[in-house]
């Protein structure tokens, strides 16, 4: 943490870990061993499903997995989890476009036709009932997606498990939007996936910055009062009698 010779990861953890008071103490591996434990937690194993259900490794056509689970593993035909996929099916009747085709597909008749929008007529096709679920399919040779009804808690939770629980290694945002478009669909996926991966707080952190970074130079010397200012704001002061905790601090660089 004294060397002068910082990289750009190295400087961000730094100003981390500046908010903190601490003392490091060496140890050798050899006494550290709960040190080990961070690096054995059970929900990082990749045999491990949610509710601690255990994949066999001879049922590779079990059709029930996690969705944490397929993003890892690259599973081609996935079902949602139960929870999950009751969720979607009772998140149809809050979406008017969609409660529309599915009221459509339950009962084919001119008048549920009728009161769907000409766009969405015009693409009725494309989907089909699997059970609850209403699945979507751009043609005949695409394999069926799940329907996300316009829940922004469900698309941000099926996000969430194919990139940020401990299989989705936080991916980019081309290999995060096919991970999640193979199973799922909903309007403007891609914008949701560009959005969610350019605010991860997680990867502005660690991943390192691609363009080049401007070299210091020092500020030229002031030749006359007020010529140059420098401000800064200060808080967490002892709140005075008004109960203002901050001041604003101006200082003359030519004093």
């Amino acid at each position: 943490m004294k060397s002068p010779h910082l990289s750009q990861r190295m400087a961000r953890w730094l100003s981390f870990f500046v908010e903190y008071n601490f003392v490091v103490h060496y140890k050798p591996g050899k006494n550290n061993i709960l040190a080990d434990a961070l690096s054995r937690r059970p929900d990082y194993d990749p045999r491990t499903v949610l509710g601690h259900q255990v994949i066999d490794d001879e049922d590779e056509e079990d059709d029930h997995c996690a969705v944490c689970i397929a993003s890892g593993i690259n599973l081609t035909n996935v079902s949602p989890e139960m929870d999950l996929r009751d969720e979607i099916v009772s998140a149809y009747a809050d979406d008017a476009v969609y409660a529309g085709i599915v009221a459509y597909l339950r009962a084919p008749s001119d008048e549920t036709l009728g009161a769907l929008s000409r766009n969405t007529r015009n693409q009725i096709d494309r989907y089909h009932l699997d059970g609850d679920l209403l699945c979507y399919n751009i043609d005949k040779f695409d394999a069926p997606r799940v329907v996300v009804p316009n829940d922004d808690d469900l698309r941000a939770r099926i996000i969430h498990e194919f990139r940020d629980s401990p299989m989705g290694a936080h991916l980019g945002r081309e290999k995060t939007f096919a991970a999640v478009s193979r199973d799922f669909f909903w309007p403007h996926m891609y914008k949701w996936v560009r959005k969610w991966v350019r605010t991860c707080e997680t990867c502005q952190r660690v991943k390192p910055s691609k363009s080049s970074q401007a070299p210091l130079r020092p500020l030229p010397i002031a030749t006359e009062a007020w010529c140059s200012v420098s401000m800064d704001f200060i808080f967490g002061l002892p709140p005075d009698a008004e109960g203002r905790t901050g001041v604003l601090v101006f200082v003359d660089r030519s004093r």
